[in-house]
């Protein structure tokens, strides 16, 4: 069985090796959208996975260290695409939570990326 849980946040970034003329080279803004998906087996008597409160206090840190930042000067994170940042936020997670399964990383409504550590 795998349990979800979606987070926020909100940041500035640029793209630095697009080419010239490229909107995304210019310093913009997202709302991103992170669901962190977790895998495993149920308590056989508690009933879940993991407390959500659990993996909320697991996750929570690391948004702050990308709410209402510019990426781009977060190490690790020069060149702020979306698959990026996405590899980031799970190698940042993955030693904290050994049953973590997949992220989604959504950088508009319309617009994001699916990571399993592949």
């Amino acid at each position: 069985m795998e349990i979800y849980k979606d987070f926020s946040f909100d940041s500035a970034h640029f793209l630095p090796h697009v080419p010239e003329g490229h909107k995304c080279k210019n310093m913009h803004g997202h709302t991103y959208r992170l669901r962190v998906f977790v895998k495993g087996e149920r308590h056989p008597h508690l009933g879940w996975i993991m407390d959500f409160k659990e993996l909320k206090d697991i996750i929570n840190p690391l948004i702050d260290q990308l709410d209402h930042k510019l990426i781009n000067d977060i190490k690790g994170l020069e060149n702020p695409t979306a698959e990026n940042i996405t590899v980031w936020i799970w190698d940042n997670i993955k030693p904290l939570l050994s049953n973590l399964s997949k992220i989604e990383l959504y950088e508009t409504p319309t617009t994001g990326v699916i990571y399993n550590g592949e």
